[in-house]
């Protein structure tokens, strides 16, 4: 708008000027008698913003890199196999539930699960690890990442615009179409911008004109033209936007989706972190860790084949955990007769001739109580009625949580365990990982006031949590975090999603955060600098001092560079280190 009336006074001047030259009385015209034209003039303004617009659209796409990284990830063929014969199908023609082979080498079709051989995938793309994942039959794997050297078939489980690829790119795209509170304040300033310019621009003029030198008239032209055409309120429309789509770009290449711009800006100010145990400090999959016999004429794999083969036919997940620990040691299981199950004590039956109870410590009383040799052991199996064995089963600590908690610390992060596990368990796991406060025994529908009772303190509260009992906690938080291997309810309510449900990625998103904030604000500042010393310059406040005018082309040159040098800034986040 202000460039098109800058550019338009000075060419309808032009025009009068050359049309109807006896129109301007003497005091108009330029020392030799001529009337001034400003064609050139005008034809370089236009020229030097298109220039710079051609600059700036370069620029600006390349803040969409990302996206257009991670869709080029998805292959465009898949190797089906049907009735034992292998044909290569597009990726529009594969079905869930279709057996796909995947080659040395391949990017991995779509998400399913591997049902035959081994390999070691690259799951960088999406996750942001640089490390290739095992797998094996069962495991997970992802579209678009990559397959190293083993082959394997696996079973199309999401096609299409279900799978982690494509979600991952639409929930980018509709984040960075969302306003961080920071733009609205902009926007606030950019709808005023436009008018008070104008006039200031006339007012220039009718200074210039009633004050100015001779020939007034073109002093007042060229100086309200170069206001005009000085004033950017691009680089101020552009100072948060550009930086908030970047960020949510480089958030999405390593495993962090931000589900709007206002999550960017609110996880900066975040202080305090609230994690739930089960799923996000833990595997969230009990595994047996200890199994100890008490003078007992069993071998240790007899005695596990015994109590897996009895705990097969109960469906808790305890009892899962025992019989996966025997299977993973090749220990063959035997069928089981008359088994009963007594809730919340445990279970029996007979399993080979022998008759066998699994249970707790109260359930094990009936049969002479727990001896002293197991007493640290959390589950008891009596056989033949004399309690013999002792396991203990565990919700093992995720590898990267002890790396993911001192990094949190290091960023002056207070860590909060919410968990609905006993004081005691609950207090074990957070003295092991140097956790700051522990709040155990909570349940499900106690999560959002304990949410409450921390805002109410003066923190800034983050939550991160997989499960449908969090929903409600990470939708009360500032920030909802929700790890991508836990439930879409869960991942539907938070703000911010961690594509491998790693804690470590929680310290990129804050530092992606705070890195983007930073720019944002430096953008602001230029853009506010710009326009605050550009205007009164372009209106002629050096001229009596120093007896320098800004030509309207030195105007246009330097309002294009003042988009572009704004969307080059925002493009230095793409090489900010997480």
């Amino acid at each position: 708008t202000l460039i098109g009336l800058g550019v338009g006074l000075a060419y309808v001047y032009s025009v009068v000027a050359v049309a109807a030259p006896g129109l301007f009385p003497p005091e108009l015209r330029m020392h030799g008698g001529e009337v001034g034209t400003y064609f050139e003039a005008a034809a370089i303004i236009v020229t030097l913003v298109s220039v710079g617009e051609v600059m700036q659209l370069r620029a600006m796409g390349q803040t969409s890199q990302a996206i257009r990284q991670l869709l080029s990830l998805a292959p465009a063929m898949a190797l089906r196999i049907e009735n034992g014969v292998e044909k290569e199908i597009p990726l529009s023609e594969v079905r869930v539930g279709d057996r796909l082979r995947v080659r040395p080498g391949e990017k991995i079709p779509v998400d399913g699960s591997v049902v035959e051989g081994s390999s070691n995938v690259d799951e960088s793309m999406v996750t942001g690890e640089p490390l290739p994942v095992p797998k094996r039959p069962g495991d997970r794997v992802v579209g678009g990442t990559v397959n190293a050297k083993g082959g394997f078939v696996m079973r199309a489980e999401r096609i299409g615009s279900d799978t982690l690829l494509a979600r991952i790119v639409h929930m980018v795209g509709e984040a960075q179409r969302t306003k961080a509170p920071v733009q609205r304040l902009a926007d606030k300033v950019a709808e005023y911008f436009v008018e008070v310019v104008v006039a200031i621009a006339i007012l220039t003029a009718l200074a210039w004109f009633f004050s100015g030198p001779e020939p007034r008239l073109n002093y007042a032209l060229v100086n309200a033209v170069a206001v005009l055409i000085i004033a950017c309120p691009c680089a101020v429309g552009l100072a948060t936007p550009i930086s908030i789509t970047v960020a949510m770009g480089q958030g999405a290449l390593n495993g962090v989706l931000f589900r709007s711009a206002e999550a960017v800006e609110k996880l900066r100010d975040v202080d305090t972190l609230v994690v739930d145990k089960t799923g996000t400090l833990t595997l969230g999959k009990p595994v047996l860790t200890d199994l100890g016999l008490e003078n007992s004429s069993l071998e240790e794999n007899e005695a596990l084949r015994l109590i897996a083969s009895l705990e097969r036919a109960s469906e808790h997940p305890l009892a899962q955990a025992i019989v996966q620990a025997a299977e993973k040691r090749g220990v063959p299981l035997s069928p089981v007769e008359g088994f009963n199950s007594v809730t919340g004590q445990g279970v029996e039956g007979r399993v080979a001739g022998h008759r066998v109870t699994v249970g707790s410590r109260r359930y094990m009383e009936r049969l002479g109580g727990v001896p002293a040799a197991l007493a640290d052991k959390s589950i008891f199996a009596a056989i033949d009625g004399r309690v013999a064995a002792g396991l203990t089963v565990a919700d093992p600590i995720k590898q990267t949580t002890p790396e993911a908690v001192s990094a949190l610390h290091a960023e002056g992060i207070r860590i909060v365990m919410l968990s609905g596990d006993s004081r005691k368990t609950a207090e074990a796991v957070a003295k092991l990982l140097g956790i700051d406060e522990v709040i155990a025994e909570v349940l499900p529908e106690q999560k959002v006031e304990r949410i409450k009772e921390l805002q109410a303190q003066g923190r800034v509260v983050a939550m991160a949590g997989d499960g449908i009992n969090d929903a409600p906690a990470l939708a009360q938080a500032d920030v909802g975090i929700a790890m991508g291997t836990g439930t879409d309810v869960a991942i539907e309510s938070a703000a911010v999603t961690l594509v491998k449900g790693d804690l470590r990625a929680i310290v990129k998103a804050i530092r992606l955060s705070r890195a983007t904030m930073r720019n944002v604000k430096q953008n602001l500042f230029f853009a506010f600098v710009y326009n605050a010393l550009g205007v009164p310059i372009a209106a002629g406040v050096l001229y009596p001092v120093f007896g320098l005018l800004l030509s309207p082309i030195f105007a246009g040159a330097a309002m294009a560079m003042s988009s572009v040098s704004v969307v080059t800034n925002a493009l230095r986040l793409r090489r900010v280190r997480l």
